[in-house]
């Protein structure tokens, strides 16, 4: 499975955010956890619904987002 094919967007979920397939737990939640500082293990234990797996795919996710911004070269 691709990691990709776990994030799940849905108008009638989060209003539209991206999110792990079966959860309410939003991509940027989980960025947010991370960027706090919290690890992998304490995001799990707090989310058991969660596997490492999903963590790993709003990290491609948010890759692959960042691939696809267009940036203007700096003048």
């Amino acid at each position: 499975m691709n990691l990709l094919d776990r994030i799940g967007v849905d108008p009638a979920i989060r209003f539209g955010k991206p999110c792990i397939r079966g959860t309410r737990i939003s991509v940027g939640d989980v960025l947010g956890y991370l960027a706090g500082g919290m690890l992998e293990a304490q995001i799990l234990a707090d989310f058991p619904q969660l596997t490492g797996d999903d963590i790993r795919a709003c990290l491609a996710y948010a890759a692959e987002r960042e691939r696809r911004t267009f940036t203007t070269p700096a003048a």
